[in-house]
């Protein structure tokens, strides 16, 4: 589904025409808009030991064509090509790194990487 955003211009025109939708309709197309889109998010966490400790060194959300990470602190952001490719910057010497994709809307895909 794709959103059509109204040009400037053409606001008072089609401010006089009646909704095409009821308002249940319409958020009922919105939220299926957004469910179709929202990109699916996940985490960095880095693990300390073998199963000693763990914390999330990062947020990630996945888009079809690339990643936006943001370090858990603030202090640095990454965008990639694969969420896969942030497991670098978060594996300094004797700590190791991977993905976990916050369960949800898309539960099924819930899967842990690496």
């Amino acid at each position: 589904m794709t959103a059509v955003l109204a040009d400037d211009s053409a606001g008072e025109a089609q401010s006089d025409q009646p909704p095409s939708f009821t308002e249940a309709e319409f958020a009922a197309l919105i939220q299926g808009m957004v469910t179709d889109n929202a990109p699916r998010v996940f985490a960095v966490v880095q693990e300390y030991g073998e199963r000693q400790d763990a914390r999330v060194g990062a947020w990630g959300m996945a888009f079809p064509e690339r990643a936006d990470v943001v370090s858990a602190d603030g202090t640095f952001t990454m965008s990639l090509q694969r969420p896969e490719g942030a497991l670098r910057a978060f594996e300094p010497p004797g700590v190791a790194a991977r993905l976990v994709w916050v369960e949800g809307a898309d539960a099924g895909r819930g899967e842990s990487v690496r």
